[in-house]
């Protein structure tokens, strides 16, 4: 299973998750698999190359399976208090 995160209001499209994940290692790859019905959304065949994924959505590919997580916020380094 491949886990890809985004923010909770963002999407990426589908032919772009597929590249970006390395299941496929082109877009144009990406684009003839999922039209050719060899994609499902959510457990339905989905034939939409730019179909937006969001957090939440799973991607299954052959065997492949991909879960789309709600990116996980680091603590960023607190700024410096003012110097006196």
């Amino acid at each position: 299973m491949k886990k890809f995160q985004l923010d909770e209001n963002e999407y990426i499209e589908l032919n772009k998750l597929m590249k970006v994940v390395d299941v496929v290692s082109t877009g144009g790859e990406a684009n003839i698999r999922i039209m050719n019905g060899e994609v499902k959304l959510n457990g339905a065949t989905v034939s939409e190359k730019r179909k937006k994924i969001r957090v939440g959505d799973k991607i299954v590919y052959g065997k492949i399976i991909i879960v789309v997580e709600k990116k996980v916020k680091t603590d960023a380094p607190s700024e410096e208090a003012p110097k006196e």
